[in-house]
C-alpha cells in the first residue's frame, strides 16, 4: 500500500513519516493490516527544496495542492491511505485570506474529490485544529462543544471537518479529521502559525539565543507533545469507521499551561544555566488571534477511543533534547 502525506515537509509530515516508516504497516480501507510499500511526501516545491534529507524509505513529490489535477496524480489507482496535513497555519491566514481557501479549501476539496473518484476505497485522516472553537465555544472544550471559529484558520478547518463527515456519511471515503492542540517542540526557524511561541520558547533559549515572547508570560496554551500527536494519528487512522459513530472529528488530548509554567520546566532543565534570555514583548497581533482560543480541552472521547494522554512539559522537552541537542 502506498502512504501519501500532504505537508509532508514539514516538521509534523516528517516525523509521521518517520514513524510509518518503522511501523511498516497500516490498515487498509477494510481495517485489514497492510504493509506500506511507499511513503510520499507532497509539499510545495519550495519545502521540498529545503528538507535537509528525506527521510529513508520516502520519495518527494513537489506541487500545489490547489491545483485540481494535482491530487489525483498523487492518489494513483493502487491500494493508497492518506494523511493530509498541508494547510495555510493561523498567522499567514489572517494576513492572505484568499490563499487560505485556495489551500485550506480548494485543496482539501480537490484531495476529498480525487479519494471519491479513485477505484479502490480510501481511509483519510487529516488534522484539524483548536482553531474551530472561539469564544462562545467554553473553556474547557471537547468534541460536543459549539464550533464557531474567530480566525479564517479556524473557519476553513471548521469546513474541513464538515466535508469530511458528510463525504464519509455518503460513502465516498473513510475519513477522520484530528483536532489538534499547539504541536511542541518544532525545531528549525519559527513558522507563521500564532502558535509558534510555545516551541520557541524553550527551542531558542536552548539554542543559547535571545527570544523575544510575543505573548505575556500569563498567557494559557493547550499544547501537545508531538510524540503523542503522531501516536494518536496513527491510532485516529487505526480505527474502524463504525466505531466513530458518525462523529468524525475527535478532539485529542492536551495539557495546559502558561509560558511561565514553560519557563520554569526550561530552566529546570538546564540548571547551569547557558539558557538565551526570554523578554515578554507582546504583540498585539498575535494575542488577538491567541485570545480566541480556548485554553483547556476535555479529551475523554479520545481517551475512551484508545487514543493515549499528553505527555506533561517537563517529559515533552526531555524529548526533545534527545532528539535535537
Amino acid at each position: 500500500m502506498k502512504v501519501v502525506i500532504t505537508g509532508g515537509a514539514g516538521f509534523l509530515g516528517s516525523r509521521l513519516a518517520e514513524a510509518l516508516r518503522e511501523r511498516g504497516s497500516l490498515a487498509d480501507a477494510d481495517g485489514a493490516p497492510a504493509s506500506i510499500d511507499r511513503i510520499v511526501l507532497f509539499d510545495q516545491p519550495d519545502s521540498v527544496a529545503r528538507l535537509p534529507e528525506v527521510p529513508a524509505g520516502c520519495e518527494t513529490v513537489g506541487g500545489d495542492i490547489g491545483d485540481p489535477g494535482t491530487a489525483a496524480s498523487l492518489l494513483g489507482d493502487g491500494a493508497v491511505a492518506v494523511f493530509h496535513l498541508a494547510s495555510i497555519v493561523s498567522g499567514h491566514g489572517e494576513q492572505d485570506f484568499d490563499l487560505a481557501l485556495r489551500v485550506n479549501l480548494d485543496g482539501a476539496r480537490h484531495l476529498l474529490e480525487a479519494c471519491r473518484a479513485h477505484p479502490r476505497p480510501v481511509r483519510l485522516t487529516t488534522t484539524s485544529s483548536l482553531a474551530v472553537f472561539g469564544p462562545a465555544s467554553g473553556d474547557p472544550v471537547h468534541d460536543d462543544s459549539l464550533v464557531q471559529p474567530a480566525t479564517t484558520y479556524g473557519m476553513t478547518k471548521a469546513i474541513l471537518e464538515l466535508m469530511i463527515n458528510d463525504y464519509s456519511r455518503k460513502g465516498y471515503l473513510d475519513g477522520r479529521a484530528a483536532r489538534l492542540p499547539t504541536v511542541i517542540i518544532r525545531p528549525g526557524a519559527p513558522n507563521a502559525a500564532a502558535s509558534s511561541a510555545a516551541s520557541a520558547i524553550f527551542r531558542e533559549p536552548l539554542a543559547g539565543k535571545d527570544y523575544r515572547l510575543p505573548l505575556p508570560v500569563e498567557t494559557v496554551m493547550a499544547v501537545a507533545s508531538v510524540e503523542s500527536v503522531i501516536d494518536n494519528l496513527i491510532s485516529l487512522h487505526e480505527l474502524p469507521g463504525e466505531t466513530l459513530e458518525g462523529r468524525r472529528t475527535v478532539t485529542f488530548p492536551s495539557v495546559s499551561g502558561t509560558f511561565a509554567e514553560m519557563l520554569d520546566v526550561l530552566r529546570a532543565a538546564a540548571p547551569d544555566g547557558g539558557l538565551g534570555a526570554v523578554t515578554v514583548e507582546p504583540d498585539r497581533v498575535v494575542q488577538a488571534i491567541v485570545a480566541t482560543w480556548p485554553t483547556h480541552v476535555d479529551g475523554a472521547r479520545g481517551l475512551s477511543l484508545g487514543l493515549r494522554d499528553a505527555d506533561d512539559l517537563a517529559t515533552t522537552l526531555t524529548a526533545y533534547q534527545r532528539r535535537y541537542c
